[in-house]
């Protein structure tokens, strides 16, 4: 997920997040001021972090005011510390009164999630594993916090369920066997896709392998068992370890020499970054 592919995107749901903010009027706003009057706000940082999703912030604006204007002097992916001033907005003081709350609430969201996974990925270092994440999303909001994600440093797996075959254990339950799981995928869908089978028990990753999975998940295993399972897949597919991956744990995971590990957290309980729009004044 790169900046282009969200900001072709993105115009129909920020405009629909406007609507939900905004369903008739601005009322406050429109109490305070009755007409036109140019100014500007400052966009301060009030934690630590990494910056993701500037352009979307900028969004909100234009969408409501073509003609809103930029002093942003930070870029996506970049470090932001406590007090800093990131830049600032100028414009039509109703547009930037109007337009504050989901220009953060977006900017907020997307910086906890680049911040959260960030920390993960640095306690990858060294390792050839990399960091996934799910589609454990917000819904409306996937394709904002899978870019934060890779702003993070992590990897996107799959973006939807056209994006790729991954065989559950309800799918797995369906079609009868994991076997029959990969026979029947490998029959209707094209030859570039990789088949991915989730497995929980060592039985399962065995017959995954037999069956000429491509890439084999170990869902929710303890670590002897995934060690061994590895040890069976003997570099036949690649390997996923998912299952509850959180920052507290991932570190007990890294000697396991595993492809991929996934984890929801990035997307689900990754805390907002504190920004604010602050000291507005006409101009």
């Amino acid at each position: 997920m790169n900046e282009i592919t969200m900001l072709m995107n993105a115009d129909e749901l920020i405009l629909s997040a406007l609507r939900e903010d905004i369903s008739s009027e601005d009322v406050t706003t429109n109490a305070v001021m009755h007409g036109y009057q140019k100014g500007e706000v400052d966009l301060i940082c009030k934690q630590d972090g990494i910056l993701a999703g500037i352009e979307v912030f900028k969004r909100v604006f234009t969408l409501l005011d073509k003609d809103t204007e930029f002093d942003i002097g930070v870029h996506d992916g970049e470090e932001i510390k406590n007090s800093q001033k990131l830049g600032t907005v100028t414009g039509d003081i109703r547009v930037l009164l109007s337009g504050e709350r989901t220009a953060l609430n977006y900017l907020q969201r997307m910086c906890g999630i680049a911040t959260y996974t960030n920390s993960i990925v640095k306690l990858l270092e060294g390792t050839k594993t990399k960091l996934l994440d799910t589609r454990k999303t917000t819904p409306n909001m996937r394709i904002f916090e899978k870019y934060a994600v890779k702003a993070g440093g992590g990897s996107n797996h799959r973006y939807n369920l056209s994006d790729g075959i991954l065989l559950k254990d309800n799918h797995i339950g369906a079609a009868g066997s994991v076997k029959n799981a990969v026979k029947l995928a490998k029959e209707y869908a094209p030859f570039v896709r990789k088949i991915e089978v989730e497995t929980e028990s060592l039985d399962m990753v065995r017959e995954a392998v037999e069956a000429g999975a491509d890439i084999i998940m170990l869902d929710n295993m303890t670590h002897d068992m995934m060690r061994e399972a590895i040890a069976l897949i003997d570099g036949r597919a690649e390997t996923e370890c998912s299952g509850n991956v959180t920052k507290e744990n991932i570190k007990a995971l890294t000697d396991l020499g595993v492809d991929y590990i996934s984890s929801g957290a990035l997307t689900h309980s990754a805390p907002i970054l504190d920004l604010s729009l602050k000291n507005l004044h006409a101009i």
